[in-house]
């Protein structure tokens, strides 16, 4: 378990880091155009995945209160230079935590604190099995979105297969994540 949270976490970087590639060719107005999507625009899908990273990573760090006092007052980033560079910063901090699992982390109760009810004990593994499934959900939403910009959709899908790893590599040296 602890290897597949380890490359979640990396395919989740790698995965922004095509993403993100992507976006900076977009033109300031096609990045905030209002489109049809759960989140109104790629601003914003970007954004939301942004903020519940650090709510999320936050958490497991056990940092309770702090983690829903800075979700409630994130500030969506109006630039894509600022997102871009939070959200790799926030990749380098998941992929730091995933590091350091151990076998006895994955059972350490997570209290994913929220206002106004009392919030479930988690396990760190289901947390960050749940944040991959939510990073995935809302970058295939951004993903689906570029399609209707100047911009082509990049492969997401390139990361785990061995057959692929020519497709990845420069990017995976770039980020400096290990080949798989």
């Amino acid at each position: 378990m602890i290897e597949h949270l380890r490359a979640m976490a990396r395919n989740n970087a790698w995965s922004n880091h095509r993403l993100l590639n992507a976006c900076a060719r977009l033109s300031p107005a096609e990045y905030a155009a209002e489109r049809t999507s759960f989140f109104p625009s790629i601003r914003a899908t970007l954004n939301h995945i942004l903020m519940v990273d650090g709510y999320y990573i936050d958490s497991l760090e056990d940092l309770r209160e702090a983690a829903v006092e800075r979700a409630y007052a994130f500030v969506p980033h109006e630039d894509f230079a600022a997102l871009d560079a939070a959200q790799r910063a926030s990749d380098r901090r998941l992929l730091a935590f995933c590091d350091g699992l151990t076998d006895d982390r994955l059972a350490i109760p997570v209290v994913m604190k929220r206002r106004g009810r009392e919030a479930p004990v988690e396990r760190v593994e289901d947390v960050l099995t749940h944040l991959f499934v939510h990073q995935i959900h809302h970058r295939g939403q951004a993903h689906a979105m570029l399609s209707g910009t100047s911009v082509k959709p990049p492969q997401l899908d390139e990361f785990f297969m061995r057959d692929e790893l020519a497709l990845r590599r420069d990017e995976l040296r770039a980020l400096g994540l290990p080949e798989r």
